[in-house]
């Protein structure tokens, strides 16, 4: 007889044990020669060698499954448990990566398409457009496939703390308090590809840190897919910080809407200046996202069409 533990590492253990440990009871069934016991993240065998190889290379099928699609289920652990190896992929080859309850997330318009295109060949991508367009969550999902698929070591998401004038110093709360409502966003498209658990364990261990654009001055970024969301709000110093933080093996998405710049003066948007300077430099993508690509409620594109129109026949004035 021998002893094994195996460590569930970064799994949600309902998600992977069943409730009340239901899931559990059908690995047991296949292994009869084992007793297993789970205690926490760790599972323990006890029992026969033979079955005990077999046993290891299961269970690591069944992480590894969990962590592609982010959900186990009976049948599939039935399937991977009979069968010789992992079961076969699905077959959603446009599938950027699977969310949360193994739901897949893609690109859903040509721009967002187009976007997925150029992070496969250049290191710097332009993503702009209204609001609603899926530039950021499309940038975001990229990066979390990055680095599921061992391509970063981390992910670092950034925004301008510029919001409608209001001032960080005039807010409540520490530093933190302060900033997380800016962040939030990031915060939310994270929440729908990266279970809690795992979620959680990446951000206290850095893994994935979201910042304030102010926290990336003097760094240097190796080996990270980083993300500066809401650019239009940048001077052209910040944004030319921020680039020149990218370091070797590092993949830069600069995202923002110039219809929604809230600097005193939006002449001084630093992402209207930093296209205009960039845009004949080989390896660096720009891709311009409109409202035919907006994906949230079918009126936030009347919306945007409306107010483009007024802004047209210049009926807004300032």
């Amino acid at each position: 007889m021998i002893e094994k533990l195996i460590y569930l590492e970064s799994v949600d253990l309902v998600e992977f044990l069943g409730v009340k440990n239901s899931k559990l009871e059908i690995i047991k069934n296949r292994f009869p020669k084992l007793k297993i016991v789970a205690r926490g993240n760790w599972l323990k065998a006890i029992g026969d060698a033979e079955e005990m190889v077999d046993f290891e290379d299961k269970i690591n099928n069944l992480i590894e499954h969990y962590n592609q699609y982010n959900v186990l289920k009976e049948a599939t652990i039935e399937e991977i448990l009979i069968g010789s190896g992992i079961t076969e992929a699905r077959g959603d080859t446009d599938v950027i990566l699977f969310g949360v309850s193994g739901r897949p997330i893609k690109a859903r318009t040509e721009n967002q398409e187009k976007l997925v295109e150029a992070f496969k060949k250049n290191d710097l991508l332009f993503a702009i457009g209204p609001a609603g367009s899926g530039k950021t969550y499309t940038a975001i999902a990229l990066a979390v496939s990055a680095l599921k698929n061992r391509q970063v070591r981390r992910i670092i998401l950034s925004r301008p703390a510029v919001e409608a004038g209001e001032k960080l110093g005039f807010l409540p709360g520490d530093m933190k308090e302060k900033i997380d409502p800016y962040l939030q966003p990031l915060y939310d498209a994270l929440q729908d590809m990266i279970p809690p658990a795992r979620l959680k364990e990446y951000m206290e261990n850095d893994t994935i840190q979201i910042a304030p654009l102010a926290f990336m001055r003097g760094r240097t970024l190796n080996d990270a897919c980083v993300i500066l969301d809401e650019a239009q709000n940048t001077t052209n110093n910040q944004l030319k910080m921020f680039l020149t933080r990218m370091g070797t093996y590092a993949k830069f998405i600069v995202t923002g809407d110039i219809t929604q710049i809230d600097l005193p003066n939006p002449k001084n948007s630093g992402l209207i200046q930093g296209m205009r300077i960039l845009k004949n430099i080989d390896r660096i993508s720009m891709i311009e996202f409109n409202k035919k690509d907006i994906v949230r409620h079918r009126l936030v594109q009347d919306i945007v069409e409306a107010y483009e129109k007024k802004v047209e026949s210049n009926s807004i004035k300032e």
